[in-house]
């Protein structure tokens, strides 16, 4: 009886710590984490029903960041961290029918941010009102070159077709707009399609290791894009880009949804991608399907951030991908809001001060952040869910 009540015992510690580990999700040394999200910070931004603007397009002053502010893109400029966030209006019910515009928060800590009283980007009063107009400038991301020329891509939206275009600024809050990045390329054949979500490889500033700058991969700008996959394209100027494509001219999908995972129905291209010594790490934002093409574990619709690792010598290359999110919805403001589903969408990430701060949209709502210290040896993703 001994034996048995020692054999019961040992047993039962055995399937706790497989419990345990069922519970943990352990990330490989390729991959960028484990973020943490500070104690009593979050939402960083919220809506702000006291902002007004006077709308070029609407010629009249509006509420511009009414409604919801989520979506955000990062930078690091003169030693503090710059938050631009899409932030939408009241002019009308339902997801992609109100006026985005794009506002910039300043912060000397990560957490707590000043945010400036009118947008930085918006529709109207110049020459992309065809593409702008009127659902305004969406899902910002940020990345800047050696010489300070930060590099703006973001969705253009005129309830018609939405397209990825380029802003450029020296300041973060004078931009110049150049238009649907695909524009001109191959003859014009791709200014009508449908295209959001780009982001541009970056490297370690030879002259500052802790600053991440574009880089240039086997001679030109590289540039990740897209939502129903993840696609690429190349520039010489940073403003014009060209689709990679097959040799029977369609667009190459480098990577794709997998049925029965976190990202089932969608994998759309988070913030500025980054080359380490193992590839060039993207991090993306996974949709899970509904029904048999569904993952189980996670909600209907939930949004959860995965991250992909494109060979370094061959970047339209998957070398490795996590078969689990790195970071899913948890708190109940990441799930609840104007996309209920739940959402983590991430679209900024910085280095400063050591530490990696990572931006999201929270249900289409609210903006949070996450925080991973290297130092720390946290090295895991958000606990996973359990099993049905």
């Amino acid at each position: 009886m001994e034996n048995i009540n020692r054999f019961a015992a040992l047993a039962g510690v055995c399937l706790a710590a497989l419990v345990v580990r069922a519970a943990e999700n352990p990330l490989p040394k390729w991959a960028l984490g484990g973020f943490v999200r500070p104690a009593g910070v979050n939402p960083v931004i919220r809506p702000n029903p006291k902002s007004e603007f006077e709308c070029p397009m609407q010629r009249r002053l509006v509420k511009w960041e009414e409604s919801d502010t989520f979506n955000p893109a990062a930078a690091v400029k003169d030693g503090k961290i710059c938050v631009l966030y899409r932030a939408e209006d009241n002019t009308a019910q339902g997801v992609g029918s109100r006026t985005s515009r794009i506002g910039l928060a300043v912060s000397e800590d990560g957490v707590r941010l000043a945010r400036e009283p009118k947008p930085v980007l918006f529709p109207g009063g110049d020459d992309q009102e065809e593409f702008d107009c009127p659902g305004g400038c969406e899902d910002p991301r940020i990345s800047v070159t050696e010489d300070g020329l930060y590099v703006m891509t973001y969705t253009s939206w005129n309830r018609k077709c939405p397209r990825l275009c380029i802003a450029t600024s020296r300041d973060l809050r004078h931009w110049t707009k150049h238009g649907p990045a695909f524009g001109r390329a191959q003859g014009g054949r791709f200014l009508g399609l449908a295209s959001k979500s780009g982001a541009i490889v970056t490297e370690p500033s030879s002259a500052d290791p802790s600053r991440y700058v574009i880089a240039k991969v086997n001679g030109k700008y590289l540039m990740y894009w897209g939502e129903t996959a993840i696609h690429a394209a190349t520039s010489d100027d940073l403003v014009n880009w060209n689709p990679v494509t097959r040799q029977d001219g369609s667009l190459r999908e480098l990577v794709k949804p997998r049925p029965g995972f976190f990202d089932s129905t969608l994998v759309e291209v988070g913030p500025a991608a980054i080359r380490t010594k193992y590839g060039i790490v993207v991090l993306y934002n996974g949709r899970n399907g509904h029904g048999e093409v569904a993952d189980r574990r996670y909600g209907q619709g939930t949004y959860c951030g995965g991250q992909v690792l494109f060979d370094g010598r061959d970047p339209y290359m998957p070398a490795a991908r996590l078969d689990e999110p790195y970071f899913r919805p948890l708190a109940d403001f990441e799930r609840k809001g104007q996309y209920a589903e739940g959402t983590v969408f991430t679209e900024g990430l910085v280095q400063y001060k050591g530490k990696w701060y990572l931006y999201y949209g929270c249900a289409d709502s609210l903006v949070g952040v996450a925080v991973w210290d290297p130092e720390s040896g946290m090295r895991v993703g958000d606990p996973l869910p359990e099993a049905e």
